[in-house]
């Protein structure tokens, strides 16, 4: 698609999604804003009306968001927590989340599900494959949350399992910065954004877009990793349509 198409506000005019199912993985942190810690209500405000908007484009939607605003079970395992204690308050992180981006969504007129891969009925939903996409055909928003259900494991690569069993389109990673370069490009002026890369290279060179757990599983499952900034206003709905600055990892290689 060209980014040459029509646009108005924050969205494109007129064209179609370019995939049909995505999850939607972005970290804890994006939630804090411009707070030291918890939850920035205008950072969850926006990403809801993003998530509405992408809705409306006939788009079915997988959420997974990270815990680092709350705990990250990494850096408690060096604080003297073993680091499968460590790594399951991480996991309840993520639930806290997903349930403070359920409430924000379902406010901009949007169903939602949160289905926890560590069971917990009496707040959300247990992880059930058939159900969770029961939930997309009937147009609902499904936000997993506890990762994978197991220590040792990242968000990253509990998104991409999912995304793998639900049979999604793409993976979009958002992320503080609009795609993957050749350097930090806060550190160095010279660095080029890659418009596409091959799974090979992410894990050859290194690049830590995902942990290569993740793009692993990506690569087996063939399907493509899409890097974009999702701190601005409506770049979420823009990369569903192919538009914005943005890099594929995959797909057509």
């Amino acid at each position: 698609m060209s980014e040459d198409s029509v646009t108005s506000g924050s969205t494109s005019v007129g064209l179609a999604p370019r995939w049909g199912r995505v999850l939607m993985k972005m970290s804890g942190e994006a939630l804090l804003g411009e707070q030291a810690s918890g939850h920035d209500r205008k950072v969850l405000e926006r990403l809801a009306n993003d998530v509405a908007t992408v809705q409306a484009l006939g788009v079915q939607q997988c959420l997974v968001i990270g815990g680092g605003n709350i705990v990250r079970g990494a850096s408690l395992a060096g604080s003297g927590i073993d680091r499968a204690s460590a790594d399951y308050m991480g996991m309840l992180g993520t639930v806290i989340n997903a349930l403070a981006v359920q409430a924000f969504i379902e406010r901009a007129g949007v169903p939602t599900r949160v289905m926890s891969a560590i069971p917990m009925s009496a707040v959300c939903e247990p992880y059930i494959r058939r159900r969770a996409i029961r939930h997309l055909e009937k147009g609902r928003v499904v936000l997993f949350a506890a990762g994978t259900g197991n220590p040792f494991f990242t968000t990253d690569t509990g998104a991409a399992l999912r995304a793998a069993e639900m049979n999604c389109d793409a993976i979009l990673k958002g992320t503080q910065v609009d795609g993957v370069y050749s350097a930090d490009p806060k550190k160095d002026p010279a660095a080029t954004r890659y418009d596409r890369l091959s799974y090979q290279k992410v894990l050859a060179d290194d690049l830590r877009v995902m942990d290569a757990s993740a793009i692993a599983l990506a690569r087996e499952s063939r399907i493509p990793v899409v890097v974009f900034r999702v701190r601005e206003a409506g770049a979420y709905a823009k990369v569903v349509q192919g538009l914005g600055p943005h890099t594929v990892i995959g797909g057509e290689e």
